[in-house]
């Protein structure tokens, strides 16, 4: 359920973060945020200030994007699996209207009784000595790259860019332990635990840095950036020891109520309570989110939505909609199918605004039957090369279309390659798995498995290898993720100003695989072609800045200092022209903020100097957002 139950259901947190202690040696603190003799008062402070704190919760300038520039020398953790560190969490929709906390003294927690050791002990005190150096030294290197920006937008991006990285490598440890999978929970507990996070004070109106549209595909996200506080709560509210100054901030429509939100500019929201799955139900009160939406709709202030939609590439995963502002028309009282009286809230959109939810409602139409998507001059771009139609749309002027060129989902070489070192070769019986010491392609990965169960992309790194031919796997197998081509609804589209740019019709989850750069492979070391006069070349260069902090992270879990993580990425003499063979890669504008990057990827041959460039979301991409990636120098 998306909303809160009753008092004591709320103090019934998903999560027993206590054990997080004894995962402190593990985990770098950043900002002299000291877990240890961390308070216990909420993180949120009801003002309206969008401004962060510092851990001692003094306002102060808002902090850098997270993704540039990185540390100079991270100092370097041993990335120890934490599966053993949590206990499996509730459902993220049970009802809980708590703003969310690292832990609290309050509770007790429910450690496992053991015999005490003085020799624990002593063990115990030499690594808090270590833990505080280690805290002192990666503060001191993190405000290396805490200069300051202007750019909210930067700064959401930096933080949600810092917990993915967490998240995917928490992920990668636990399922080498086959531990519990909610990894999301454990980033975000690590984030809050250490002060990373913007927008600390809630606010009405939109946050800083969060535009109608974006989307989230976990609810730890949103507080982290300050649009929706409670960790499982629906109903967001400044409180107030008067009741009548409660107000509502933002509420979140997720399926687990009986909300009426078909029409994309009017809500009808359910109220919180009564619901609940541990107690007996009963009739909706007064109090708490629901009297905070009360007040709201006498004081006529806007409430940010949330609406939610079905992934449409994991049938039990939800995405979080930014939907804008609203405010309350009209409240009553109904009857529930379980017979109990609830509080009912008539919400309409504030006009003017960008489209949100509507722009999903039009794409699905257009996923269902292309031929209704307005201004589309081709319907497939790709004549049916790809598995799914590359429509070309212009709906800027009269531009008729792209030059010719032919549509290829692959690479030419156009000279014989060395057979510098054989094809992997894993031996595992049906598909590679984490955790396996037998796995010779995991081996090649340096340990790990590159991609998570559903295919994302954990890390970049200087080169993925991918099952090959000669591998026992099936095709099933989740290392074999770019080999089998385009899974996304894409459109060419004429920009005006920048040419033609590619997006695409899918809500796009950080890591997922894009496209492949397809063309004519040029040896760099044979300049006879002109490729500086061709419009479409890739050329290998260093990744970005923002490329490079992609894995900030999980790297400062990691022996791994940057200027050791920029050398991997040695440049490639690789060259790919398409300009007259191509994909929709070839469409990929530049962009010094770009949401793609690319990753060599091996899989078909044994030469590492001309790998398969294929390109990754460094961030969720909401649809219709164009796809951009930075060329380098």
């Amino acid at each position: 359920m998306e909303n809160s139950e009753d008092e004591a259901e709320s103090d019934k947190l998903p999560l027993d973060l206590e054990p997080l202690r004894s995962l402190a040696p593990k985990f770098p603190t950043i900002l002299g945020y000291d877990v240890e003799t961390q308070s216990t008062d909420p993180l949120l402070v009801y003002a309206t200030p969008s401004i962060p704190c510092s851990s001692s919760e003094q306002p102060q300038e808002a902090p850098a994007s997270f993704s540039l520039p990185l540390p100079k020398s991270p100092v370097p953790i041993k990335a120890t699996p934490i599966s053993a560190a949590f206990p499996t969490p509730q459902h993220e929709d049970e009802s809980s209207d708590q703003d969310y906390k690292p832990f609290c003294k309050n509770k007790k927690p429910a450690m496992p009784k053991r015999a005490k050791r003085p020799q624990q002990a002593e063990k115990s005190n030499d690594a808090n000595v270590k833990r505080r150096s280690i805290r002192r030294n990666l503060d001191n290197e993190f405000n290396l790259c805490s200069s300051s920006s202007d750019n909210p937008k930067e700064s959401v991006e930096g933080i949600l860019m810092m917990f993915d990285s967490l998240r995917r490598r928490v992920l990668q440890l636990d399922e080498k332990e086959d531990a519990s999978r909610r990894a999301d929970l454990k980033a975000g507990t690590l984030m809050m635990q250490n002060n990373l996070r913007i927008n600390n004070h809630k606010m009405i109106g939109h946050v800083p840095g969060v535009e109608v549209g974006d989307i989230f595909f976990f609810r730890i996200e949103m507080c982290i950036v300050g649009l929706h506080a409670p960790a499982m709560g629906g109903i967001d509210y400044i409180s107030s020891k008067n009741k009548d100054e409660t107000l509502a901030v933002c509420i979140i429509s997720s399926g687990g109520y009986e909300n009426d939100d078909d029409d994309t500019d009017i809500l009808v929201y359910t109220g919180q309570g009564g619901n609940s799955r541990h107690k007996e139900k009963h009739d909706q009160k007064l109090e708490r989110g629901n009297l905070a939406l009360m007040n709201s709709k006498s004081k006529k202030n806007q409430i940010r939505v949330v609406r939610s939609a079905q992934d449409p590439f994991c049938n039990s995963g939800k995405i979080y909609i930014y939907d804008g502002l609203y405010r309350i028309e009209d409240t009553w009282t109904d009857t529930a199918k379980n017979g109990f009286n609830v509080f009912k809230y008539k919400l309409r959109r504030d006009p003017g605004q960008p489209d949100g939810i509507s722009l999903w409602k039009m794409t699905e139409k257009w996923k269902a039957n292309p031929a209704t998507r307005e201004k589309a001059i081709l319907l497939d771009l790709s004549s049916k090369v790809e598995h799914l139609p590359v429509c070309l749309v212009n709906d800027v002027d009269d531009e008729k279309g792209p030059s010719h060129f032919n549509y290829v989902a692959g690479v030419k070489y156009l000279r014989p390659l060395r057979k510098t070192k054989p094809l992997q070769c894993c031996k595992c019986p049906s598909v590679c798995l984490p955790g396996d010491p037998n796995c010779s392609c995991a081996q090649q990965n340096g340990g790990d498995l590159p991609y998570s169960a559903t295919g994302l992309l954990a890390k970049h790194t200087p080169m993925v290898y991918e099952c090959s031919s000669n591998c026992q796997c099936s095709h099933n197998c989740r290392n074999r993720i770019t080999q089998k081509g385009i899974k996304l609804n894409f459109e060419v589209f004429w920009t005006g100003d920048r040419g033609w740019g590619l997006r695409s019709w899918d809500p796009i989850r950080a890591g997922t695989f894009i496209c492949e750069y397809a063309g004519e492979v040029i040896d760099e070391t044979k300049m006879d072609i002109d490729v500086e006069e061709d419009k479409y070349t890739f050329r290998a260069s260093c990744p970005g800045n923002k490329a490079l902090s992609w894995n900030l992270g999980a790297e400062l879990l990691e022996e791994k200092s940057t200027a050791v993580i920029t050398k991997n990425f040695k440049k490639l003499p690789i060259i790919i022209r398409a300009n007259n063979e191509g994909n929709v890669a070839r469409f990929l504008n530049h962009s010094c903020s770009p949401n793609l990057l690319w990753q060599a990827v091996q899989y078909d041959h044994g030469d590492d100097s001309y790998p398969h460039i294929m390109f990754f979301a460094m961030e969720h991409i909401p649809p219709m957002t164009e796809l951009t990636y930075d060329y380098g120098t």
